[in-house]
């Protein structure tokens, strides 16, 4: 019997290959276990971990009487895992089907095709509707059919519409809040989501007594603004009969309780649907600005009551005294300076009816009473040249120049509403100071703010900037602008049978390249009634209106609109009328 022969030198190799590889084994394993332990350890940790966040729900927003204006409402997207049906299900597909309102045979396709062309993976999930609400999501979940899921989404939802938009704002499909109350208040609507740490077994299954942390998600808080929904769907109404009357570029209007500065309703023309925003084929960008705050012009004749005002705060002059408003040029500090003109020619007129009538010399010759340090300063206290503080995003603070960039005419020219300019709300809350016994205010827009389940969290007051006229010279003004809307004024159309109204009305040459325009005005109406006991404020603001044949006078547009708006206000809020009011007023006046 012969013995085979073994090669030392194969064996040696044989040995040395096995030898070697365990060392590689045995390099790795320590490799993997103690200098690449932690990495791995995070990894499987990150694999077998799971963070579920717990979306939080938006606060909503309601107007002073608890009508709500945003909400959230929760939807849902439904989709399925292809590859995790079953076959024994498919008798339900139909069902399915009729639940999402969608062709049978679009729903077969998406659930049979189990992987995707492109990439050859598997299709682990596929949408089949969206926007889906809870009841029907409700009846595809008792379907039982073993797959098929949905993803809830809270969804911001207006129901007014275009309702207030520019007030209340909206939140984007990213869910940040982009303006209005929205942006101002997000904060407190937004609220804090929550999350579950917890783990998963292979099958990515909760184990639920693995739950290292839970926090629970805290709704946000509820806002109430200052707006009356009744009160803003009149005023609403209103501009869209002026929009269709006089065509104009754009509309702003303001309604106010004096008192307090709480705004009942704004609203602006061109407007746009808060549910549409994103829109921008049928609403423009440019609609979502708040003119009210943003767009400014020179107020006119609205302005005249800071020099009247002015002049009587100072016991410069007595409403009786008489000036010589029928000369082009008079003297001022040495120099001669041209009046400007007056639509009718007066040649004198007491300082009552410089009011009544609206005079520009005879509102010029105030001005240069009051000289040109305590004009600017009247016309910053009464919230020229400043932001009203609002609150909402864009708002901007006009301009009121200097005392050192003055020409030779702006001491003639901006007692009659020229060479300074505002915002629809700044002329607003100017008139207001009339109305609110010489005080300015604040304006305000938030009433209250109430938590998720309706306990109070604090609520906003009604702030005063400061005293501009003394009480007296304010129920002088009053009783001026009284007459303004009285048979020798120029603002009879807004004349309320039973009720005194006091205003000014605005009629204002635009601006164009530079040069004033003779075609396109702004007309505006800014009043307040009862006289004796103002309860609102109404600012109208119509930004060239289309008048055939003629200008678009601040008493012929803007009047009437603060009529119908009045009449409606003064129906809603019981107003009384001013054979209530007069007594009162009289115990005013003796007062002082």
């Amino acid at each position: 019997m012969s013995q085979a022969f073994v090669s030392f030198n194969r064996l040696r190799l044989i040995v040395f290959f096995i030898l070697f590889a365990f060392l590689v084994l045995c390099g790795r394993l320590f490799y993997l276990h103690v200098i690449d332990s932690e990495r791995l350890k995070g990894f499987a940790e990150n694999v077998r971990k799971s963070v579920r966040v717990l979306a939080s729900q938006r606060g909503d927003i309601f107007d002073v009487h608890g009508n709500i204006l945003a909400a959230t409402h929760s939807s849902y997207t439904v989709g399925v895992d292809p590859n995790f049906l079953k076959e024994e299900d498919r008798t339900k597909w139909g069902h399915l089907a009729f639940i999402l309102g969608i062709p049978y045979a679009e729903l077969e396709a998406v659930m049979e095709k189990k992987v995707r062309a492109n990439s050859g993976r598997l299709i682990r999930w596929a949408s089949l509707a969206k926007n889906v609400d809870l009841k029907t999501y409700e009846a595809v979940m008792n379907l039982g059919i073993t797959g098929v899921y949905g993803n809830r989404k809270n969804q911001r939802f207006y129901p007014g519409n275009e309702l207030a938009s520019h007030v209340i704002g909206f939140v984007n499909h990213e869910s940040v809040a982009v303006s209005g109350i929205e942006e101002m208040c997000d904060y407190y609507l937004r609220g804090q989501d929550g999350w579950v740490e917890t783990e998963k077994d292979g099958r990515r299954r909760e184990l639920a007594h693995k739950r290292s942390r839970e926090i629970s998600e805290v709704n946000g808080n509820n806002v109430y603004l200052t707006l009356d929904q009744r009160i803003q769907s009149s005023v609403e109404e209103v501009i869209d009969a002026v929009v269709e009357r006089y065509n104009p570029e754009g509309v702003s209007v303001i309604v106010s309780r004096p008192s307090d500065g709480s705004i009942l309703a704004l609203a602006n023309y061109p407007t746009f649907d808060l549910n549409e925003f994103f829109n921008t084929k049928l609403y423009p960008i440019a609609n979502q600005r708040n003119r009210a705050i943003t767009d400014i012009f020179e107020p006119g004749s609205t302005f005249k009551i800071v020099p009247a005002s002015g002049v009587l705060n100072e016991s410069e002059v007595e409403p009786k005294d008489i000036f010589e408003t029928g000369k082009e040029v008079v003297l001022y500090n040495n120099r001669k300076v041209r009046l400007p003109s007056d639509h009718h020619f007066y040649d004198r007129l007491s300082m009552a009816d410089i009011v009544i009538k609206s005079s520009n010399r005879g509102a010029a010759h105030l001005g240069m009473i009051l000289g040109e340090d305590r004009l600017y300063t009247y016309a910053k206290s009464f919230g020229f040249g400043e932001r009203t503080d609002l609150g909402l995003r864009g708002e901007i603070s006009g301009t009121l120049h200097p005392i050192n960039r003055w020409d030779g005419l702006t001491i003639s020219r901006m007692p009659m509403g020229h060479a300074v300019d505002g915002t629809p709300m700044q002329i607003h809350y100017a008139m207001s100071v009339i109305a609110n016994k010489g005080l300015l205010m604040k304006p305000r827009i938030i009433d209250r703010i109430t938590d998720s389940e309706g306990a109070l969290l604090f609520e906003y007051p009604a702030l005063s900037k400061r005293r501009v006229l003394s009480e007296y010279v304010s129920l002088q003004m009053a009783d001026l602008l009284g007459e303004v809307v009285g048979d020798r004024g120029t603002a009879k159309r807004a004349r309320i049978s039973g009720y005194s109204v006091g205003g000014k009305t605005g009629t204002t040459q635009k601006i164009i390249n530079g040069k004033y325009s003779s075609e396109s005005h702004v007309a505006s109406f800014s009043g307040f009634l009862p006289v004796e006991d103002p309860q609102v404020i109404i600012t109208v603001v119509v930004d060239a209106p289309k008048v055939k044949g003629g200008t678009g006078y601040g008493g012929v547009v803007a009047a009437p609109a603060f009529k119908e708006i009045a009449e409606d206000c003064i129906r809603y809020l019981e107003i009384r009328s001013s054979e209530y009011a007069k007594e009162l007023f009289a115990t005013r006046k003796a007062e002082q």
